[in-house]
């Protein structure tokens, strides 16, 4: 009677170990960056990879991603004296149990600009600087160096 229950134990806590490695993978994928961009400046895939590059593992420690999403947004485009204006903005905000985000931050930045006589690929390239540079900013506000 003894050794079924050891076995049955052992059994146990080698499917809990086994499930256990299967989390971390999972955390990952589970990590949530919206972006809320202009198409015209931004593409999804290209707002999310600037994203990832920019927010370190610290920061997902100290924000875990089961309780916390980024998400980024950038605006603008061309005045009609041809002058590209760009706002970017980054947010950290809290998750619903459903993994919703709830668009009350708890760090934010916004930063904006204008280039004069810019091409289109010009103001695309003046998006992504902005945004990442609104990204370093609420990154280096929740990571201290």
């Amino acid at each position: 009677m003894k050794f079924g229950l050891l076995v049955s134990a052992a059994l146990m806590a080698a499917s809990l170990a086994a499930s256990a490695a299967d989390v971390k993978p999972s955390v990952l994928k589970k990590r949530v960056l919206l972006d809320l961009s202009s198409e015209a400046l931004m593409d999804p895939a290209g707002a999310r990879a600037i994203l990832s590059e920019a927010i370190p593992e610290r920061a997902w420690k100290l924000y875990p991603a089961s309780k916390w999403g980024w998400v980024s947004q950038v605006e603008g485009g061309f005045t009609p004296a041809k002058i590209c204006v760009v706002t970017a903005r980054v947010m950290l905000a809290p998750l619903t149990i459903t993994n919703g985000l709830i668009l009350r931050p708890a760090k934010r930045a916004t930063v904006f600009d204008a280039l004069p006589s810019a091409t289109q690929e010009q103001c695309r390239q003046l998006a992504k600087d902005k945004l990442r540079e609104a990204a370093d900013v609420v990154v280096s506000s929740v990571v201290k160096s």
